[in-house]
């Protein structure tokens, strides 16, 4: 999705080559060509025009039905006529005996033969092969043309792969897989290294995303987290932290992020806050109370921890309302947050209940 945001241009451009090449050449010739039925003889090449031409001629001297010559040539559309095509044969041909069937035909459409036709230049037919066609070269070059935009595509695959891998600041996320490991952000924490080290589960044991939209004023997602054995742990989720305005539905301004932990007294909570709000000195000391104040930024990872549990909530996706009659980037339009949990291995984590370093200290 990266590269379609970071390159848009040359997105639409591929995607134009690509949809032109596979309509045209796949769809058009080699799945539906077109097929033309009831064509007058006007409408055929010259040389076929001829032949049909030279067939009504040796039949009408065979016969002397005039009758069918009318109804074969009177009905010729195109850009020369019947009579026309038969005199221009007619002049061009060394044979008497043609000459005069060919003279003749063109007498009975015309009435007066070749003398008030003027001689009409036959076009050069195609080389053979061509038929009035499509040129011999035309096919391979569109297959070269739909070769050159999938590497093009598989190019900027690569590259944006190798983008998002690089980029700092991203948090990837690890898969489900022991031969992998993966640190989650709370390494920033006030833990000593040994514990960093010894206290988190290198992969997560869960992991959720939820989205927020404008009008689900209802909007409140929670999550259950188990281990791989199903036992409960604990539980994280996202709802409506605060809304300005009062109209309906509601403009979302903040978002809290929570982790409750069952080996915990405590409930963390983190409120993710527009642009507007996390610099609206008024607005943010009235949510302080519900918990840490975050800016919401995409890509932006934010860092619950607690006894036994961490959790890394990032903004996978967001983007503002544009309602004219609010601030600037002070509601959320859509906001999609990615939750990954790690479980601490038990028995190392340390406590922060009231007493704790005493009871350390008291032996």
């Amino acid at each position: 999705m990266n590269v379609v945001r970071n390159h848009p241009w040359w997105t639409a451009a591929g995607a134009f080559v690509l949809g032109l090449v596979f309509g045209l050449v796949v769809l058009g010739w080699w799945v539906w060509p077109v097929q033309w039925t009831d064509a007058t003889p006007g409408q055929l090449a010259p040389a076929y025009q001829e032949a049909y031409v030279r067939m009504v001629s040796e039949l009408y001297a065979f016969n002397g039905n005039a009758e069918m010559v009318q109804q074969a040539m009177g009905s010729w559309a195109g850009d020369v006529t019947g009579d026309e095509v038969a005199c221009s044969m007619a002049a061009s041909t060394t044979d008497p005996s043609d000459r005069a069937r060919l003279e003749a035909t063109a007498a009975v459409v015309n009435g007066t033969g070749c003398g008030a036709v003027a001689e009409v230049p036959v076009p050069e037919t195609e080389e053979e092969g061509g038929g009035g066609g499509l040129p011999a070269w035309l096919l391979p070059a569109l297959g070269l043309l739909l070769l050159l935009g999938l590497v093009v595509a598989a190019i900027f695959w690569v590259l944006n792969r190798r983008n998002e891998s690089s980029a700092p600041g991203v948090s990837v996320e690890p898969v489900y897989d022991t031969a992998r490991s993966a640190t989650p952000a709370a390494a920033t924490s006030s833990r000593t290294v040994m514990q960093e080290a010894e206290d988190v589960t290198t992969i997560p044991i869960a992991r959720f995303h939820t989205t927020y939209t404008y009008g689900n004023d209802a909007y409140d997602d929670s999550f259950s987290i188990e281990n791989h054995t199903g036992e409960f742990l604990g539980e994280c989720g996202v709802g409506i932290a605060e809304t300005i305005g009062g109209d309906t539905p509601k403009k979302v301004t903040a978002l809290e992020i929570w982790l409750f932990d069952k080996r915990d007294i405590r409930t963390i909570t983190k409120v993710v806050m527009s642009d507007h709000a996390f610099f609206d000195d008024a607005l943010k000391a009235k949510l302080a109370p519900k918990g840490e104040p975050v800016l919401a930024r995409e890509s932006e990872t934010i860092v619950l921890e607690t006894a036994s549990l961490i959790i890394n909530a990032e903004i996978t996706e967001m983007q503002y309302g544009g309602d004219s009659d609010q601030p600037p980037q002070s509601y959320f339009e859509r906001i999609t947050i990615a939750l990954s949990a790690w479980a601490k291995e038990e028995g190392s984590a340390v406590q922060t209940g009231s007493g704790d370093i005493d009871d350390l200290m008291d032996f």
